[in-house]
């Protein structure tokens, strides 16, 4: 018997991939285990050689791990497309982020903010720079450890707006949502899956990949606040 697949994702991918894992093991028989942690640190777990056989990650961190011959050469596939959200605590009053102006006015009259490590956090950053205001926030800051969810910190007052990946806020208790970015500052990550170089399992891997990314596979990236990267 085939040992088992081992899955290390960051946590925006986390219950997508619980929810499709439960999808292929029905018609499969192949033991998964997933692991979902902050994207740094899952990145930086690859690159020290731990063994996986498959990685979950945004794309240009997929992109990176191949370049450091961490992921197989040409076996990275795009999987989700997931944009940011925006949340307050549960029953808070609820700022306007109908749009971009409505959106930094918001931000400018809030008194603590939270956004993530990841490179939804990275963009947010870019465009508070862009807006001129990055200075302005940067003291109202309240950084989300890695692994850490910004709701929880939202949910429990530590910050009074809230920015992540929807997927990361839709199941979170304690937290109202107040939609999605304004169009014109929508941040849309892809995350893409490769085959870890250390896999003794690759073809069982792919194969895997190829489910994660099939049409089959669309209905659980919606529930779950995603998108297929293809649409």
């Amino acid at each position: 018997m085939a040992s088992t697949l081992k899955i290390i994702s960051s946590m925006a991918t986390k219950q997508v991939l619980a929810e499709l894992v439960a999808q292929y093991r029905q018609d499969q028989a192949v033991d998964i285990a997933v692991e979902s942690v902050g994207g740094v640190d899952a990145a930086k777990r690859v690159q020290a050689g731990e063994a996986f056989d498959l990685v979950v990650l945004a794309q240009d961190a997929i992109d990176k791990l191949v370049a450091a011959g961490r992921i197989v050469d040409g076996s990275r596939v795009d999987i989700v497309r997931s944009g940011v959200a925006v949340a307050v605590r549960a029953g808070a009053p609820r700022p306007d982020i109908g749009s971009e102006d409505a959106l930094k006015a918001s931000l400018l009259a809030a008194r603590t903010l939270s956004y993530s490590t990841g490179p939804s956090g990275v963009q947010l950053l870019k465009l508070f720079e862009r807006w001129g205001i990055a200075d302005t926030l940067k003291e109202r800051i309240v950084q989300a450890p890695p692994g850490v969810p910004v709701g929880s910190l939202v949910a429990k007052g530590e910050a009074e707006i809230g920015f992540q990946q929807l997927a990361e806020l839709i199941h979170l208790p304690g937290i109202d949502l107040l939609g999605p970015l304004p169009d014109a500052v929508q941040i849309t990550t892809v995350f893409s899956g490769g085959v870890a170089s250390a896999s003794q399992q690759g073809e069982a891997a792919r194969a895997l990949l190829a489910f994660l990314a099939s049409p089959a596979a669309a209905a659980a990236k919606q529930r779950q606040g995603m998108e297929p990267a293809s649409a």
